[in-house]
């Protein structure tokens, strides 16, 4: 048994109103008393957060010897020297390797072949020294190996410096560009092709440069502020794609990718609702398309008439959704969902037979490696489940036969036959079935006395993958099932299943998470005294609206850097992402589309009544949920709540969106995740 700590914690910080800002809209008043807290600069500000920190080190003082046993009970896990699998990319084999003891990972290549020496090409240790925080971000070779296009970011905000390392001399180049976003190579070595974000962090303006020129030219520019640009090379490095994409239509241009001289040309004009996305086979473009329904189909066009009528190769199915294509020589790749989980199909180029590549487990998640090669005919895949380490494969298209190049080691006895993995189905109150993935230790009981942790997420199309997490399995030998909710607005089950969860129909993202959770205590997986939920990002949107609808079905909440001030948020046109997401979310500027975000805004639908446990985390160089947000839902929560539940905003100071950049550092932050999570569900010595 650990020795108790006795402690005398810091009282909840004062949460001082000052001056409210009040604004009407559509005929409704509304004050806002913590705005103030937006304001970075201001000492206040930040003290405050501090003080919020210090408040929560002291409520979570008793955990502090939990905190570090699970530290290394995790870190014992893992494998801290380790190697990721070689690809070959033109001339070189290209990896990275960690060091124990070391945060950041060390990228390297041999030329050659996997006997050649060793030579790195970046050092992340040694470029993080003096820095709270690094990220890499661009990482593009030059076709003949000499030159490396990078991209970083120190401060967590995700604005990344782009710039140029010569490989035979370790020289950086002159060459530097702010706010870049996107990079492809030319043919040519000498010449980058770039896309730089405005001041709303929007990528929206593509360059091409020279090395050692000073001239940067402008070749095209994207006004349209709901739409992104992109800029990318094709496996079969023939040509440039400029993508410009919104959250419902895309553009596509083009440019071969010897023509330094040149301009991108379009394919086909925009139109709402459109969809269309390119891939490059020898004599045709391969293009993913919504023309025909939602879930997209694939079609070509010749690579001399790009403009012309498309050839369909493979019909829409209402069943399967088309997510992507890769091409390759002979065979496409193709990247579906049906039923709810991922799949990879291989179609033969010239006689257009299929097949897919089984997978042995009934929930799983599987998706490309990298595949820097045209001319192959083996595709590299990843491969996981909730009990299955991180896997890669290569799988030859021709022979149909797959092997195991590498499978991430688990220290300590890890044995995936003590767990079980179950797919239940939850039923909405409109008949909708919900998937719910679970994993816990074999032989529980279901008499509803189990410690149950439910995450969910359920925005942007994007699936909540069923993949494995060593760390998690501190909560898991310890009792916890943990249990996935995948619910619409996600991408599980094609394009319906997200817009079913999107704009008008947003709330059924949340009802259908409360339908999860009650089925789990129906079927005796756990109780409501026992049951914590978690999300992060959008997904803290998901648990902000969920305890305001139901507290009672929830015991606590971990919500990490959520997006909770919806409202706010979308009326400020400023801040990154708000007009790209008006068709996720809605335009508060409308009044019908303001009266729909009105309903379930967590911060604007806040009252004085009694709510689970919470955690909030965020970061305050985020870029995406600002970190006011969490901050100005905590001080109005305090002021409302009416129970004795414990409410701690936590706050890591030289961080983003992602948290800590150094895999120890961030091994902590999940500590006390879990350490918190235990207390709560009584399970803490």
């Amino acid at each position: 048994m650990e020795e108790a700590v006795e402690f005398q914690p810091t009282p909840a910080p004062p949460v001082a109103k000052r001056v409210p800002q009040a604004t009407t809209l559509h005929g409704e008043t509304r004050v806002d008393d913590y705005a103030w807290l937006r304001n970075k600069e201001d000492a206040e500000v930040v003290a405050y957060l501090e003080a919020e920190n210090a408040y929560a080190d002291g409520i979570l003082l008793p955990t502090k010897d939990l905190r570090e046993n699970l530290y290394k009970e995790m870190l014992s896990r893992i494998k801290e020297t380790d190697l990721s699998v070689p690809y070959r990319k033109g001339g070189h084999f290209y990896y990275s390797r960690t060091e124990q003891g070391k945060q950041y990972a060390i990228h390297c290549r041999k030329r050659g072949g996997l006997e050649a020496p060793e030579e790195i090409v970046l050092e992340m240790n040694a470029m993080a020294q003096g820095e709270k925080f690094l990220a890499l971000g661009a990482y593009e070779v030059s076709d003949d190996g000499n030159l490396l296009a990078f991209s970083t970011d120190v401060t967590g905000f995700r604005q990344y410096t782009l710039q140029v390392k010569d490989l035979r001399t370790g020289e950086i180049l002159p060459d530097r560009v702010e706010r870049v976003a996107a990079v492809a190579w030319a043919a040519d070595p000498a010449t980058l092709y770039y896309v730089v974000e405005d001041d709303a962090k929007r990528p929206y303006r593509l360059y091409r440069h020279r090395l050692g020129s000073a001239a940067h030219d402008l070749l095209y520019e994207e006004t349209d502020e709901r739409f992104f640009l992109d800029v990318d090379r094709t496996r079969s490095g023939e040509y440039l794609f400029a993508h410009s994409v919104s959250k419902t239509t895309t553009e596509v241009r083009v440019l071969r990718a010897d023509d330094t001289a040149g301009s991108f040309q379009l394919v086909r004009p925009r139109t709402a609702e459109h969809e269309y996305y390119l891939e490059h086979h020898r004599e045709h473009f391969y293009i993913r398309t919504n023309d025909a329904g939602k879930n997209f189909r694939l079609a070509r066009v010749p690579v001399a008439a790009p403009g012309g009528p498309w050839e369909e190769v493979v019909p829409h199915r209402p069943q399967v959704m088309l997510e992507g294509a890769m091409a390759f020589t002979r065979h496409l790749v193709l990247l579906e969902r049906e039923g709810g989980l991922p799949h990879l199909s291989v179609l033969e180029v010239a006689s257009r037979a299929s097949h897919r590549i089984p997978f042995p487990e009934p929930a799983y998640h599987t998706g490309p490696e990298q595949n820097r090669t045209f001319d192959t005919a083996v595709f590299r895949y990843a491969y996981t489940s909730l009990v299955t380490p991180p896997s890669v494969y290569d799988y030859d298209m021709d022979a149909r036969t797959a092997s195991l190049l590498k499978r991430r080691e688990v220290l300590g006895g890890y044995d995936a036959s003590r767990y079980e993995v179950e797919r239940l189905q939850a039923t909405a109150a409109d008949g909708t079935s919900i998937p719910i993935s679970l994993v816990f230790r074999k032989g529980i009981a279901r008499d509803g006395s189990n410690p149950l942790y439910l995450g969910g997420y359920g925005s942007y199309g994007i699936p909540l993958p069923v993949t494995f997490d060593s760390n998690r399995f501190s909560l898991i030998d310890r009792g916890v099932v943990l249990a996935y909710a995948h619910v619409r607005g996600g991408g599980e089950l094609g394009k319906a299943w997200h817009d079913q969860g999107r704009m008008r129909n947003k709330k059924n993202t949340f009802t259908d998470f409360i339908a999860a959770a009650e089925h789990l205590v129906h079927e005796g997986y756990t109780s409501p005294d026992r049951l914590v939920i978690a999300g992060g990002s959008a997904g803290g949107l998901l648990m902000g609206a969920v305890v305001n609808l139901r507290p009672d079905l929830f015991h606590a909440v971990l919500a990490q850097v959520p997006f909770v001030d919806v409202i706010n948020t979308m009326l400020d046109t400023s801040l990154p992402l708000t007009v790209t997401e008006y068709e996720e979310w809605g335009n508060p500027n409308l009044p019908e589309e303001y009266a729909n975000l009105r309903t379930y805004s967590p911060y604007d639908n806040l009252e004085a009544k009694a709510y689970p446990a919470m955690l909030v985390r965020t970061s305050l160089n985020d870029s995406q949920v600002m970190y006011w947000e969490p901050a100005k839902y905590v001080a109005k929560l305090r002021t409302l709540k009416t129970d004795s539940n414990p409410l701690l905003l936590v706050t890591n100071l030289a961080a983003g969106h992602g948290g800590s950049s150094g895999r120890y550092d961030l091994l902590r932050e999940i500590a006390l995740n879990y350490a918190w999570i235990l207390t709560e569900m009584h399970l803490a010595p």
